[in-house]
């Protein structure tokens, strides 16, 4: 995937443009900040705070434009107009730098924060349709560590190009020399038309955010992936900010470990996201956030436990090599890095459930809005720091260890609002913690669009591990006892699952859940039934009950046979006794899922449906 042509000119492309980026900009601050204060109309404290203002701006003023416009045309050619822009303003940098022109440099930081609003959108929005579904984290990891080390190089680098004797020439060759090579690359990019239908464009640049943030708040789950995506960038904007004063007065260190504590931090990302890719086994995978979620609190406060004592301060601030050199620095300079691979196990799984659940053709609007939150959570961010380091008299640790307990706070809300993250979670535990699950045949589930899954029924855990093979999220229709089970209660219910029981039991109950899968069918659901009707008490496949020809006479919709494998001897099915009674008696073992390419047309009868489960499971691994 990474040396096809469908990824490796983007890849080369945007990594170009974040470098290109961070380093017009940190050279524009560092010029201001060491170099020419006196030619400054205004003050230089003044000038950075309206830089940092003027890059970030944009992103409020244009991105959802940027949204309408990324799924309305052809991708590749978008990106080759904003390159060619991209150009066109370093030309201008370039002799607005030669010419210490701080106030044009300005103007122009102002234009590239424009063109990186425009760019954001289809950076994202462009992986999921050109990858497969299975390259999706993958190609999610490889975007992440080269944004996290674009801008880690672009930083390090403006500080090495105004350290240099001639900084103004060979600031503005960089740029220059870096805006066309991502328009080179650009060129190589394949087409990638609009998908879905044509919407007509309009610039409306507040009512615009407004709509956009409007649109994903429909679905909530999409709304708190944003959040979620916003708080790791809060959390990161918080940190980068105060890593220059919290090494000088906590580390009692120089500007050369700010570089350094930065370079653990995005090192520590990009490792976090290929750590992400590994752990997700090729598909979209919320199961691993909890584990990002997690780090970011645990090293977050482990970090700050582990400063050094003030007394063992020399007289002279630490060099990097010094710096490193001191054994008591270690614990701090690894959690630091876990942060930071803490943060990329979070943000990555985020990106990819947004690209995968947004709608064909909005998935850059989807992207567009949550750009916007990122960039007025980052503005929080500052806000709060400048009021909680200010007025309320906070030092940088309490700061820090304040975000880092907030954190957990912000998990429990999220995972309170949307339960599908826990259910994923508790699937991936199972899946490969308690099982070693191996999927078979995962492309045949339905992208979008209705569809009816049947499966055997050997285990009280089914459900949780039919789940972790679909990216798509699934309607269970579950025999009542089992949904209100003390163990799974919890997560089937604000799961859309439907409790069924005989008519006999509860002939109200019967009814209404055959109205309600009819319903959920209709609106595009998958929908997943255990036809037998009950556990299997002998490990055999059992007849299959006609409520499943009765689901497909009301809604014909495309049927897919499904069989798990492994299941019968574990702790929570009935053999050797009733369920969850027995001494658990395996641990890691193998499981499977097979699944058959759906049945579309004429509706199977239940015996046919039967024969294809069953011959699923007598099929070789």
């Amino acid at each position: 995937m990474f040396f096809s042509r469908r990824f490796l000119p983007y890849f080369v492309t945007q990594c170009l443009g974040a470098l290109n980026d961070n380093i017009y900009k940190n050279v524009l601050l560092l010029l201001v900040t060491y170099s020419q204060v006196d030619s400054l109309p205004i003050g230089v404290d003044l000038f950075v705070n309206l830089a940092a203002g003027v890059f970030i701006l944009p992103f409020f003023l244009f991105s959802a434009h940027a949204g309408v416009v990324a799924d309305n045309i052809d991708k590749a050619r978008l990106i080759r107009a904003l390159k060619l822009l991209e150009l066109v303003i370093m030309s201008c940098a370039v002799l607005a730098i030669l010419s210490h022109n701080y106030l044009m440099m300005l103007l122009l930081l102002f234009l590239t924060g424009s063109q990186s609003a425009y760019f954001g959108p289809v950076k994202y929005s462009l992986l999921p349709q050109a990858l497969a579904e299975n390259e999706l984290v993958t190609g999610n990891a490889w975007v992440e560590m080269g944004t996290f080390l674009s801008i880690l190089v672009g930083t390090l680098s403006a500080g090495l190009i105004v350290s240099s004797e001639h900084a103004a020439g060979t600031a503005a060759l960089v740029v220059f020399m870096l805006a066309l090579a991502g328009y080179l690359a650009s060129r190589a990019i394949p087409a990638l038309p609009p998908q879905g239908k044509i919407r007509q464009i309009h610039f409306r640049p507040l009512s615009g955010a407004w709509g956009s943030i409007r649109r994903v708040k429909r679905t909530p789950s999409i709304w708190m992936a944003i959040l979620a995506i916003s708080w790791f960038w809060f959390l990161g904007a918080t940190y980068l900010t105060q890593f220059p004063n919290f090494a000088k007065l906590h580390l009692h260190s120089g500007a050369t470990v700010v570089s350094l504590l930065l370079a653990l931090f995005s090192i520590g990302i990009a490792v976090g996201s290929f750590l992400c890719e590994r752990l997700s086994f090729g598909h979209v995978e919320l199961g691993v956030l909890p584990f990002g979620v997690l780090g970011l609190t645990v090293f977050g406060v482990d970090m700050l436990l582990a400063l050094p004592d003030p007394a063992t301060f020399p007289v002279m601030l630490y060099g990097a090599g010094e710096f490193i050199a001191q054994s008591a620095h270690h614990r701090l300079m690894f959690d630091l890095f876990m942060v930071g691979v803490s943060g990329g196990l979070f943000i990555v799984p985020l990106y990819a459930f947004i690209q995968s659940r947004a709608a064909k053709g909005e998935c850059a609007r989807a992207i567009a809005a949550n750009n916007i939150v990122n960039a007025l959570f980052m503005v929080v961010s500052a806000l709060l720091s400048m009021v909680l380091l200010g007025a309320v008299g906070l030092s940088i640790v309490q700061l820090f260890l304040m975000l880092a307990l907030t954190n957990a706070l912000v998990a429990f809300y999220v995972y309170r609002q949307v339960p599908e993250f826990t259910q994923r979670f508790v699937s991936y535990l199972l899946s490969h913690l308690l099982y070693r699950v191996t999927v078979r045949g995962r492309p045949n589930i339905p992208k979008e669009g209705a569809g009816l899954i049947v499966c055997n029924h050997v285990s009280y855990v089914d459900a949780l591990l039919i789940l972790g093979a679909s990216t798509r999220p699934i309607r269970f229709v579950m025999d009542k006892s089992i949904s209100e089970m003390p163990l799974l209660r919890y997560l089937f219910r604000h799961a859309g699952v439907i409790p069924i029981c005989s008519p006999k039991q509860c002939a109200q109950t019967y009814e209404k859940a055959f109205e309600r899968i009819d319903a959920a069918l209709a609106q595009g659901d998958l929908v997943c039934i255990f036809p037998e009707g009950r556990l299997s008490p002998d490990g055999e496949l059992g007849e299959f009950r006609p409520g499943v020809e009765q689901i497909l006479s009301r809604r014909p919709v495309p049927v897919i046979p499904m069989a798990l494998k492994g299941l019968w001897g574990s702790y929570f099915s009935h053999k050797d006794g009733h369920a969850l009674t027995t001494r658990p008696k395996r641990f890691w073992s193998k499981v499977g899922i097979d699944i058959a390419p759906a049945l579309n047309g004429v509706a199977p009868d239940r015996h046919q449906l039967r024969e294809r489960v069953a011959a699923l499971l007598t099929s070789p691994d």
